[in-house]
């Protein structure tokens, strides 16, 4: 018999009252935390047991309301992208682009071998240097087509951003929202240790591409393998990309919108780098984008809002699915078990190895990950006890440091983080087939992060 796993609402309700239960049998506890440079931070040794809050029925029902609230920001940027998109796509301009690439990906060998290579690496990029994470939820609208396009299937179109981004960020050596944010914390050099952690990129990037390319020629070959062929042989019929062959190319007014669209990805990309835009600046310039676009589209007032509301109406289950995903850390939160668990983690790290601890971090950083997503407030969260923890068990800062950082290659498959849970009801596949493709690269993320924490403690990086 197949083994049937629940929809994404079902799994998240789920663990959201699987968290409920573990707040009345996990005791309360907390550390004491303190201001320094304005981070909030914890304070070694300073766990103390306090009376546990036991979250009921009424707080469990509760919870997808304070996730909507909390995750008010992200909803919303979802919303106004969808919406943008879908003004964007009613120009036909994505349509034409992505007939020009498939008939170049056929007609050429190079750019049949160097499309995902290069894609790949570009948003590993992205999320190594300024934190790309939220920002590469809107590729997915333009990589799940042209991956169809050319004969792939959904699983790619999302990898491409998504999971490169996420990988980039997860072993980043210039990102300041986890490495500049945990070396901060740890008292090492801003930055320090860029050329191992440059390795440590190279190889989880090449990882990426391997595997996703094996994937996709294996696609090609045989599209019936892909867990998504029935969904998208549909969605096939409606892009109507057959033919792409005898595609004349791109008008005038086509380029000019894609103009527009590139000039918004370069400045948002300059914004964050340069002036900290956050959700808030990117959501209006993607709405800015939209009204561009469906001016040099000669889109009519009444067609720009029909296609900018239906863009969005798309994206209300992608908007519910995030808050339950919050709704998951708020019960934590509101429940007092997050610093316990923290804590009754920390004993297991203690090896006469130095190798096995540093690994030991890792997998600890791996499950914290499970319940708290943010690179930042990961950071702040455990480098305090991490940190002065590495020196008791002969493991150097910066190692401690590479292992918080690897405790994110989860990301790209937990479901109670908000963007992978948002980025696939986006796309339209279901968690659990997105689960059983990404076991195996989870798996070889896994060995990958074991063998790259062994090296420094042979190098003696410091």
């Amino acid at each position: 018999m197949k083994l049937k796993f629940p929809n994404t609402f079902v799994l998240l309700f789920s663990l959201l009252a699987l968290i409920a239960l573990a707040t009345w049998l996990v005791p309360g506890g907390q550390f004491d935390t303190q201001l320094v440079d304005g981070k909030k931070l914890i304070v070694p040794g300073s766990f103390h047991a306090i009376e546990g809050r036991p979250q009921g029925p009424v707080a469990l029902m509760m919870a997808p309301i304070k996730g909507f609230v909390e995750a008010a920001l992200i909803i919303g940027f979802v919303l106004i992208v969808g919406g943008a998109f879908a003004v964007l796509q009613k120009t036909e301009a994505i349509d034409a682009m992505i007939k020009s690439v498939a008939q170049a990906h056929t007609r050429s060998p190079l750019v049949r071998a160097a499309l995902i290579p290069v894609f790949v690496v570009l948003f590993s990029l992205g999320g190594a240097t300024f934190g790309m994470a939220e920002e590469a939820i809107p590729f997915v609208l333009i990589f799940i087509p042209l991956a169809l396009a050319l004969r792939y299937d959904s699983i790619v179109g999302i990898a491409i951003p998504f999971v490169g981004s996420q990988i980039g960020f997860a072993s980043a050596f210039l990102n300041p929202f986890n490495v500049g944010v945990a070396q901060g914390i740890a008292g090492v050099p801003l930055f320090s240790g860029i050329g191992y952690r440059l390795l440590v990129w190279l190889v989880a990037t090449a990882v990426t591409i391997a595997f996703l390319m094996w994937y996709a020629a294996r696609i090609r070959r045989q599209p019936e393998l892909s867990p998504c062929f029935e969904q998208d042989q549909a969605r096939r019929r409606e892009l109507d990309l057959a033919g792409f062959e005898n595609f004349a190319g791109m008008r005038r007014t086509h380029k000019l919108v894609l103009l527009i669209f590139v000039a918004t990805l370069a400045t948002m990309i300059f914004g964050v780098i340069r002036f900290n835009w956050y959700i808030e600046e990117i959501a209006a310039l993607f709405l800015v984008m939209a009204l561009l676009v469906g001016l040099v589209g000669r889109l009519q007032p009444d067609a720009w809002v029909a296609a900018f509301m239906h863009g969005a109406k798309d994206l209300v289950s992608t908007a519910l699915v995030i808050a339950l995903a919050k709704g998951t850390v708020i019960l934590m939160r509101e429940g007092q078990i997050i610093d316990t668990l923290l804590h009754a983690l920390t004993p297991f790290v203690a090896s006469a190895s130095p190798i096995i601890a540093a690994q030991k971090m890792f997998l600890i950083q791996s499950v914290i990950n499970f319940f708290i997503h943010s690179g930042t407030g990961q950071a702040a969260l455990t480098m305090p006890i991490m940190a002065p923890l590495a020196d008791l068990v002969g493991v150097s800062r910066q190692t401690a440091i590479l292992a918080f950082q690897l405790g994110e290659l989860t990301t790209p498959v937990i479901p109670t983080s908000g963007i992978t849970v948002g980025v696939l009801a986006l796309a339209g596949v279901p968690w659990s087939k997105w689960a059983r493709w990404m076991l195996p690269l989870q798996l070889a993320y896994l060995l990958m992060a074991l063998g790259l924490l062994a090296v420094p403690s042979l190098i003696g990086w410091r």
